[in-house]
């Protein structure tokens, strides 16, 4: 008998399988990666060997996958496992079970490795198209479970700043590799699996977003930014926050009251309906308003769940509507180079309404 959590991912692919017929795709090839964790219950080991699910659009499924990884596979109920061994030539088994099904038209995901994408283009005359639309978007609208989840994965990043916040000490002396030390520590201790990145940005070092961190030792009166990710139970959260040595200049305390107005303003607009490029426009104008449009280098936000980033993308460009259930961050930031910067990540999710 199946599992409850097996028969959610039954029920994932047999969504999926009436997606691909309402896109006229014959089948689906899903790479290692965070969609195959959605549509199997299982963190793929992703290496050089050839690891896919395939989907049919009448709903039958297959896992390929090295025989020496069969044990992980073996018991997903509803999935047909085959496997091949070193020596062989795994692309020639995708191919024949390509064949069998009668596949035309193949949505591929990124997560599926190029050159298997590529030894299969040299067959048979058949078009292979973006998985986006069938496989990537099916993860965007979280189920209960997963709002769930990721309401604990945030509770879990809170509890790490507090605890950082109540033992790290005064920041002035110290370096940035210490505290990024420091917060890995208490990741660890909370019960984050997974580290994604620790980024630590003191003073002028804050300006560069993907700051990792350094030996730079800390002044006095300096504005440090945090940004640090990681999954919990299976689920990411991710936060970005800023914390001062002293007492802030006059003008950097009015740059992170602008940025956090621009956020709070974005957090209003989200609801159902809005688009994804109208989120990020009006936290946008607000900072451009303010004359730092040009130090908004960024998109507001991305989609946050069995990945760090995934879809909704935050982002000009994109005029996805907005449904109850998505999960993403919001996270303006000004960065002034040669001085200091300022951004402040929160992650929200869609209500019916609005968002919370």
């Amino acid at each position: 008998m199946a599992t409850e959590v097996q028969k959610v991912m039954q029920d994932r692919r047999a969504a999926l399988a009436e997606r691909l017929r309402t896109e006229s795709v014959d089948l689906a090839i899903i790479g290692p990666g965070a969609n195959f964790s959605y549509f199997t219950g299982r963190r793929p080991i992703s290496t050089e060997r050839l690891l896919a699910l395939l989907v049919t659009a009448n709903g039958s499924c297959q896992l390929i996958a090295p025989e020496l990884q069969a044990p992980l596979y073996n018991d997903i109920a509803g999935v047909q496992l085959a496997t091949w061994r070193d020596g062989e030539q795994p692309a020639d088994l995708l191919l024949e079970q390509i064949t069998a099904c009668k596949a035309q038209r193949i949505a591929v995901n990124d997560e599926f490795y190029s050159g298997f994408l590529l030894a299969l283009q040299a067959g048979e005359d058949r078009q292979f198209v973006s998985g986006e639309r069938t496989i990537d978007a099916a993860r965007a609208v979280k189920q209960d479970h997963e709002i769930s989840a990721l309401a604990r994965a945030a509770e879990a990043i809170d509890e790490t700043w507090q605890q950082f916040c109540a033992s790290c000490g005064p920041l002035a002396g110290q370096s940035e590799f210490a505290l990024r030390t420091r917060l890995q520590q208490l990741m660890q201790r909370v019960g984050f699996s997974e580290i994604s990145w620790i980024d630590v940005g003191a003073g002028a070092n804050g300006a560069s977003p993907l700051h990792h961190g350094s030996d730079y030792v800390i002044g006095a009166d300096e504005p440090v930014v945090f940004d640090f990710a990681g999954c919990f139970d299976g689920y990411y959260g991710d936060i970005c926050r800023v914390a001062l040595t002293g007492t802030p200049p006059d003008e950097y305390q009015a740059l992170y009251d602008l940025v956090l107005s621009a956020q709070q303003t974005a957090c209003r607009a989200v609801r159902p309906g809005v688009s994804a490029q109208q989120i990020d426009a009006v936290a946008r104008q607000q900072i451009a308003d303010g004359g730092f449009g040009d130090y908004f280098t960024h998109r507001i936000g991305h989609g946050i769940g069995l990945a760090a980033h995934e879809s909704p993308w935050i982002v000009a460009g994109n005029p996805q509507p907005l449904a109850a259930g998505m999960a993403f961050s919001l996270e303006p930031g000004v960065y002034i180079p040669g001085r200091w910067g300022v951004r402040i990540e929160d992650i929200l999710v869609v209500t019916a309404q609005a968002s919370r």
